[in-house]
């Protein structure tokens, strides 16, 4: 029926395979992303990650693959995973509908009177060696991963909304994920179709990891935009930029322009960035509001300049402070002022998120205030919670910053830890203490207290305070978890869902200090500032005045009056 060359050409290259398959399924031509994306799945790594624009078709060219590894080698063992079960089993059902119906493949139909296992979503391929793993099976990924093994793994949209909204929840997803190790034959491939939300997606962590992955844009990226997929981008794609005008569609056999501009309308900036573009930037920007970017970083001491203004310049950018923030964030020193008064700050307080002795750390912050402005000169954690030895040094921090009043939150333990505190207070540092009790979800606290602080830049943060926060993470805790309890670590990922993080200490500590200063921070630094001059310059007129008293021999009674402000 066929001849010899013909199928010498389908076995030896996959895009002549699929575009039999797609004629056979009466479909349109394979377009030259599509022919891309299948000669990417044939030649790519044992690892690797297909992520393209919705609609492209991933899911159908990478189900012929599946097709073509069995049509080459029937003894091959294929797992497809998704989030839910019956999406991995449409994907199974797919494959056997393509046996079944397309007659190059017909004869992998099963045989029931064989034994051959010939259900929708586990089967065997006619003339496979009996073994407990069948040729394709379908499994959620919290299904019963193990128990078969397989040469091939296809996890399809693992990664949904309802799986990877919280750290817990992605931190549950990973660990399954694991699992496919066990399962994986020796030299077997894994093969990831998805499309990452955020940068905390699972894909981009695989990324991390050493899987490759290859990105397929529905439009031409410009150079700049280009430059924030990094190796990511498709070389079919990068090859079009300064050839083909950015904007312009990559597939216009797939989306004409005026097609991709209308679902631009429909999905919204953010979800066409998403979803067409694989851009994870816009959508990462509106859930994780608190950024390093906004933050001022420079020296704090106990006398604080009276203005001090932030500056994005890339001349500034620090860049030997180590940063374990969002990608694409950095920390800046704020713009040079020539004249700056230096004085004390008008209120200093040190807060302390206690902890018990699970995993969480008592955490504490010291922050001064001068015009409207807070500085942070010290934060820490402390992996004890009652100890003696936490306790006392939590008092030294107290001396050693001079601060008016401790700020203590006494959800945990009701009140215990203030008690426990006060003896070495008294001892070593006798100081006002102030218990705070929070009754709002923690994350919308933090982000409701801190997001206009940094919004405006009035959080001057010490850069000793980025060095030891992690330093001492990671002294205190193994490698791969000692990122999780640094602050700008947590600050760069919080959201607005609860249980976003799963440890917040030192964010928290830092929160509950600047909102103690709320009240008082609807002040104008420049405004403050003016006023501040004006009160030396009364001072020095007055000091004139009476100079002049002295000179002249007249007295303060005398009714000469040489202004009157």
């Amino acid at each position: 029926m066929y001849s010899k060359k013909y199928l010498n050409a389908m076995n030896k290259d996959f895009r002549n395979f699929a575009a039999h398959i797609w004629k056979a399924l009466d479909l349109p031509p394979l377009t030259p992303v599509q022919n891309d994306i299948a000669h990417y799945l044939q030649h790519g790594p044992k690892r690797l990650q297909v992520s393209a624009f919705r609609g492209v078709g991933k899911s159908y060219l990478t189900a012929a693959f599946v097709c073509w590894l069995l049509w080459r080698d029937n003894e091959l063992k294929i797992m497809v995973v998704s989030a839910g079960k019956d999406r991995a089993d449409a994907f199974a059902m797919f494959v056997r509908n393509m046996i079944k119906d397309i007659p190059l493949l017909q004869h992998l139909e099963p045989d029931k009177s064989k034994g051959e296992r010939a259900t929708q979503n586990i089967f065997d391929v006619r003339g496979c060696k009996p073994s407990g793993s069948p040729s394709v099976k379908s499994v959620g990924i919290t299904g019963q991963l193990t128990g078969s093994r397989a040469d091939i793994i296809i996890p399809d949209d693992i990664e949904v909304v309802s799986n990877s909204a919280t750290h817990d929840l992605r931190e549950k997803l990973a660990r399954l994920v694991t699992e496919f190790d066990a399962v994986l034959k020796p030299d077997g491939r894994v093969m990831y179709l998805g499309t990452p939300q955020t940068e905390l997606s699972l894909y981009n962590t695989l990324y991390q990891r050493g899987y490759d992955m290859k990105i397929w844009t529905a439009l031409v990226p410009s150079e700049k935009e280009a430059e924030g997929y990094g190796a990511k981008l498709a070389p079919f794609i990068r090859n079009m930029i300064g050839v083909v005008p950015s904007g312009t569609t990559t597939d216009p056999l797939r989306f004409t322009d005026e097609d991709l501009a209308e679902r631009k309308l429909s999905y919204g900036r953010s979800g066409f960035a998403l979803q067409f573009m694989l851009d994870t930037s816009l959508s990462d920007g509106d859930k994780f509001p608190l950024k390093i970017n906004d933050l001022v970083v420079s020296n704090v001491s106990q006398k604080l300049p009276s203005e001090i203004y932030w500056s994005n310049n890339p001349l500034l950018k620090l860049k030997d402070l180590p940063n374990v923030a969002m990608g694409g964030q950095n920390y800046f020193a704020p713009e040079t002022l020539e004249k700056v008064s230096l004085s004390s700050p008008e209120m200093s307080v040190m807060s302390i998120d206690p902890s018990g002795r699970g995993k969480d750390e008592t955490a504490y912050s010291v922050a001064l205030m001068r015009h409207g402005n807070i500085f942070i000169p010290k934060i820490g954690g402390f992996k004890g919670g009652y100890e003696d030895a936490t306790l006392i040094e939590i008092c030294n921090v107290a001396k050693r910053y001079k601060v008016n009043k401790l700020v203590i939150e006494s959800n945990f333990g009701d009140g215990m830890f203030s008690q426990l505190l006060k003896p070495h207070l008294g001892r070593i540092y006798p100081c006002e203490v102030e218990e705070v009790r929070q009754n709002m979800q923690k994350e919308l606290r933090i982000i409701d207290t801190l997001e206009p602080l940094m919004n405006q830049h009035r959080l001057i943060v010490d850069p000793s305070v980025i060095q030891e926060d992690y330093d001492s993470a990671m002294q205190n805790f193994e490698a791969d978890k000692a990122p999780q309890y640094m602050l700008f670590y947590q600050m760069s990922r919080l959201s607005k869902e609860r249980g976003s993080l799963k440890h917040d200490d030192r964010l928290d500590s830092l929160a509950i200090a600047c909102k103690y200063f709320l009240d008082i921070l609807d002040v104008d630094q420049s405004l403050r500032a003016k006023q501040d001059k004006e009160a030396k310059l009364d001072a020095a007129l007055d000091k004139f005045v009476d100079e002049w008293y002295e000179n002249t021999g007249t007295t303060n009674n005398q009714s000469l009056k040489l202004w009157d402000r």
